[in-house]
């Protein structure tokens, strides 16, 4: 009878509100801080590629227990995607509880916003927006690696070029990038991180931080993207020569 009387009005019996709403935000927040370092931990990786292929394969190698263990175990790669997936969907259907679920409600918010003209708010949607798009897009990346643990800049050169990935991870870097930016804003401007003594100069700061580190990863995860592209282009060139090769070694001998 408690839950349904609460279910109705919002309060509980004895007048007071439920504390669920606050602990599903800090799991929202615990689990948008630990993506959004691992977001930025994960560019660095992925970006040894800039400094070798070697230096790539290396970093994929330890991932995969090559420091620990006498034989690489590519599937400790997919338990760490896994975990990762986990909390990725936990705070994506977190996230969701906050989106305008019909037209009024979108009606209304667009109306605060362009009335209010507050940059936090204009984040917010923006935020809302790049969150949908990796809903779909960062599930098919997890998945992919999940499924395929084994990395190396060849198979991952591969995958850009002659699979033809390189647009969804294009689309993915920027929504990654934006979106991650500004949660990590949102999140010191929410609980009162490095507030200091005026709040206002703070979050100017922050807002200058988040842009300035959004454009670097940005350009990292661009350069990142050419070299993987590249990459696979060498190694597409590579095989086909080789299969070519082979074809006129057979047909000679044919001939003979």
């Amino acid at each position: 009878m408690t839950n349904i009387i609460e279910g109705y009005i919002g309060k509980r019996v004895d007048g007071k509100k439920s504390r669920v709403p606050a602990k599903l935000d800090f799991i929202q927040s615990a689990t948008g801080l630990f993506l959004g370092l691992f977001m930025w931990g994960h560019m660095f990786f992925v970006a040894t590629i800039l400094i070798s292929e070697s230096a790539l394969n290396w970093v994929a190698g330890a991932f995969e227990g090559s420091l620990f263990l006498s034989e690489k175990q590519p599937v400790l790669v997919s338990i760490i995607v896994f975990i990762v997936f986990c909390i990725f969907v936990v705070h994506a259907c977190l996230g969701m509880r906050k989106f305008p679920i019909n037209f009024r409600q979108y009606q209304i918010y667009k109306t605060h916003a362009d009335t209010m003209k507050h940059p936090d708010t204009t984040l917010w949607f923006l935020q809302a927006k790049t969150g949908f798009i990796m809903f779909f897009l960062g599930s098919a990346h997890l998945i992919i690696v999940m499924t395929n643990p084994e990395i190396t800049a060849q198979i991952s050169g591969g995958r850009m070029y002659s699979h033809f990935m390189w647009p969804l991870y294009l689309i993915l870097l920027f929504a990654v990038e934006i979106h991650g930016g500004v949660g990590l804003y949102r999140l010191c401007v929410k609980w009162g991180w490095f507030e200091g003594k005026n709040a206002k100069i703070t979050r100017a700061r922050l807002t200058k931080l988040k842009w300035a580190l959004t454009v670097f990863f940005l350009a990292l995860g661009l350069l990142t993207l050419g070299a993987y592209i590249k990459t696979g282009y060498k190694y597409a060139n590579l095989n086909n020569g080789v299969q070519a090769a082979y074809q006129i070694n057979n047909d000679v001998k044919a001939v003979i």
